[in-house]
């Protein structure tokens, strides 16, 4: 996914760079970009600065107001490409938080509050299948970004793998003890062995683990 945000901050700095500067006859100072040579352009970098940065980045709070506040005018087409600039640096420097797992989080947290919902409902097989699959790959996931080797490994190898290295400590590391049961208890369908406060506990685990390792 960084590689696909890469080619695309590069592709809209070559589109930039061929945004063309109009001048009104007669009028000294009064440079402008057609709005239509400048808005799709500005339309596309928004998307991917949230994207890249979320919405409560300064990056993208910054280039909205600039856009929604920009008349066309040279300066303020200009100021448009600086913040454009300015984020690409900060993404190509590394100054950002990892994109794959802060999109992985958001892809999560949607699995987690269906699992709560279906709980909440009393459908506690369908929460615990939910809760343990997120649950597997967001561990998963966070061992990979740490440079872990956990391809083809069970969620116990995985959860040691972490503790080893110092990844997961204090309470999250006892409670990460059970987890591997409950998932598998859930992967064969051991329904009577599960309870709602299990499924309740490896739902509120991956939220935390969510909040703490997977959010910017």
């Amino acid at each position: 996914m960084n590689e696909v945000f890469a080619q695309r901050f590069q592709e809209l700095e070559i589109k930039r760079q061929h945004i063309p500067f109009r001048s009104t006859p007669g009028l000294s100072g009064s440079d402008y970009v057609p709005d239509g040579e400048w808005r799709g352009w500005a339309t596309s970098a928004q998307s991917l600065l949230r994207a890249v940065f979320g919405e409560t980045s300064e990056q993208y709070l910054n280039f909205s107001a600039s856009y929604h506040a920009c008349k066309s005018t040279a300066s303020a087409v200009k100021t448009l490409f600086n913040i454009f600039r300015s984020a690409k640096e900060d993404f190509e420097g590394g100054y950002v938080f990892n994109v794959e797992l802060r999109v992985s989080g958001e892809v999560f947290g949607d699995f987690v509050a269906l699992a709560r919902k279906s709980l909440d409902e009393g459908h506690k097989d369908v929460a615990a299948v939910l809760a343990c699959a997120a649950l597997e790959d967001t561990l998963k996931r966070y061992a990979i970004a740490k440079k872990l080797e956990v391809e083809d490994k069970t969620m116990s190898d995985i959860i040691n793998a972490l503790k080893s290295a110092g990844h997961v400590a204090g309470a999250q590391k006892a409670m990460l003890d059970r987890m591997p049961t409950i998932r598998n208890y859930a992967l064969h369908a051991n329904w009577d062995k599960i309870s709602e406060p299990d499924v309740g506990g490896v739902i509120g685990f991956v939220e935390q683990f969510l909040l703490t390792k997977f959010s910017s």
